[in-house]
């Protein structure tokens, strides 16, 4: 198949507006794949080429080569470049990555340039990822979805899904099976205002506290463990004490849910960065130990739990010492919780399965949310979908000398927002650098996000986590824009 026809497909999925519409539209582009294309063209549909880690970033695509004038590039073309991209290593290696991205992009018609773009970096944004293909990918191989989505919790890899169910239909699927040893895509939690909303959405549940940690699955089986994140990646000689505290467990074999976080003396949660830092570190630094505490079981010596209901499943969890704090008053876990610098809680309904990978109403996270007023000081032109509109926001707060700036965010923007900031902040433009255009600060932004940290990177020594805009405050001046003073406020 010519990758021209799945960059196609994929405009199509973008403007439709209707979940099933756009499942048709896959299942179309699925069933036009070759055999030996299956598994990397529903990776490409889904946002995410079969190989995990290429090594490049949006500094290697900012100035792509002349579009080709006509679609020669197959799905097979694109998948052998990508594993060539992916295998380069050592001295010299990101001008020979930079080399394969131009001379692949330079065989490439201008919407293939900005489907792969998209691809590369992880922004497709069209509107039907994972969810959706596998909707398409039961519809594609008529299988029934139950399957797909039980083929996809087990084996965690869409392509591998997608290719197995066109190939060899339910009976392929019925093959996958939970094993010691291969990661399952994690269960997701939906969110709530608060515990009331999310008793409604789970019916009769048990409260646990929500750690700012770093997810993990442990796997056991006798004197081997190995230990996944959430997008499944291997980091085992990373966490010696996770190892070490999974050995020490009185069981033959287990697969476990949980979070490494690092705690301080008292109990009491480091900001996340020091968590961060120290789990995405292949050197680990012991004077820093990361802290497991579980909160699912899904396999127990050769028995699996994954759909077993949530209160057995917790029973079967006492077998582990390191478990998350839960209780049944939501409100007395929440403040409990909050009281010990975590996050908050999540509510999560005791009859429930394990749903890997997915965020159902099962399980529902409440956390405060905070928010600040910002001043917008700068904007990056946006690429695939958002090309040709300002994107990327730099915000900043009043400092004592001037604006500082916290952070970027692009997270939060509808369409309408972005066409309605681009006009705003063109307005206000001063001068612009490369990709950026620099504003007048005079556009007030509220935003939402999940705490700050110290981060060297800006000025004032801080940055929030998980920014996203909430809405426009044209009403409001830059005047009365927060302070980075209430900003270290927010500080746990």
């Amino acid at each position: 198949m010519l990758f021209a026809e799945l960059a196609a497909a994929t405009e199509d999925v973008r403007a439709e507006p209707g979940r099933k519409a756009k499942v048709e539209r896959l299942a179309l582009a699925l069933r036009g794949l070759a055999p030996e294309e299956r598994r990397a063209g529903a990776g490409y549909l889904a946002g995410a080429p079969r190989q995990r880690v290429l090594g490049v970033g949006w500094a290697a695509l900012q100035e792509p080569p002349p579009p080709a004038p006509a679609a020669s590039l197959t799905v097979a073309d694109v998948d052998a470049a990508l594993d060539r991209l992916a295998a380069i290593s050592g001295a010299g290696s990101q001008a020979a990555r930079r080399a394969e991205l131009a001379g692949l992009l330079s065989r490439a018609t201008a919407s293939e340039q900005a489907f792969l773009t998209a691809v590369v970096l992880g922004d497709l944004r069209q509107g039907a990822l994972a969810g959706v293909l596998g909707d398409a990918v039961a519809r594609a191989a008529e299988v029934p979805l139950k399957d797909v989505r039980r083929a996809l919790m087990l084996r965690g890899d869409l392509g591998v899904v997608a290719e197995t169910a066109l190939r060899e239909g339910a009976a392929g699927l019925a093959g996958f099976r939970l094993e010691v040893g291969r990661p399952l895509q994690p269960m997701l939690a939906s969110t709530a205002q608060d515990v009331a909303a999310a008793l409604e959405k789970t019916g009769p549940a048990a409260v646990e506290w929500k750690l700012d940690g770093a997810r993990i699955q442990v796997h056991r089986d006798g004197g081997d463990v190995a230990i996944f994140t959430r997008t499944l990646d291997e980091v085992t000689p990373r966490l010696p004490e996770v190892v070490e505290a999974a050995l020490a467990l009185p069981v033959r074999s287990i697969v476990l849910d949980g979070e490494a976080i690092a705690l301080r003396e008292d109990g009491r949660p480091h900001p996340f960065q020091v968590t961060g830092s120290r789990f995405g570190t292949r050197a680990p630094n012991h004077a820093i130990p990361l802290t497991p505490m579980f909160f699912d079981v899904l396999h127990l010596d050769g028995e699996d739990l994954l759909d077993r209901p949530a209160s057995e499943r917790s029973d079967a969890l006492a077998v582990v010492p390191q478990r998350v704090p839960r209780g049944s008053d939501g409100e007395a876990v929440l403040a409990a919780a909050l009281a010990m610098g975590h996050e908050g809680v999540v509510v999560k309904a005791l009859g429930a399965p394990y749903e890997a990978g997915r965020r159902g109403s099962a399980w529902v996270k409440v956390k405060p949310v905070h928010t600040l007023d910002l001043v917008v000081l700068a904007a990056e032109w946006g690429h695939g979908r958002r090309q040709g509109r300002l994107s990327n926001l730099h915000l900043g707060a009043r400092g004592p000398d001037g604006w500082v700036m916290l952070g970027k965010t692009f997270k939060g923007l509808t369409d309408a927002m972005l066409a309605w900031q681009t006009e705003k902040l063109l307005e206000l433009e001063e001068r612009r650098e490369r990709h950026v255009v620099y504003v007048r600060p005079e556009l007030v932004v509220e935003i939402a996000f999940d705490g700050v940290q110290t981060s060297p990177r800006y000025p004032g020594g801080v940055a929030l986590r998980f920014a996203r805009v909430l809405r426009h405050r044209p009403d409001k001046p830059a005047a009365q824009a927060d302070t980075l003073e209430a900003v270290l406020a927010t500080r746990s």
